[in-house]
């Protein structure tokens, strides 16, 4: 099992692939072990509940979910935030890494 978890949500799970191999790549260099994955937001539900999340982070164009995520969350201690639009659109796996273990500290 990994050490950490990252869960990454977008609408249909498939914009944020690019963005989660530049994060493995990130946390491989880093010598990290990390399980890092994306899901669309009708199968949040389902890796909440089966998985060990560390951390959850919303692609921006589900930002409006948030507050429903949150309720889901609340009794987990799931941190959750939304992706930096910048470093969405630019793919930067680094910068997301680094939101990502900032929350889960």
């Amino acid at each position: 099992m990994a050490e950490k978890t990252i869960m990454l949500v977008c609408s249909a799970g498939m914009s944020t692939s690019l963005l989660v191999t530049k994060m493995q790549a990130a946390s491989k260099a880093r010598n990290m072990d990390t399980e890092i994955f994306a899901v669309s937001a009708a199968e949040a539900d389902k890796n909440i509940a089966d998985k060990n999340i560390d951390v959850m982070l919303l692609g921006p164009q589900v930002r409006f979910m948030k507050g429903q995520f949150e309720k889901k969350l609340a009794d987990k201690n799931i941190p959750l935030d939304i992706i930096n639009m910048q470093d969405y659109g630019k793919m930067n796996g680094e910068n997301v890494l680094n939101q990502a273990l900032e929350l889960i500290k």
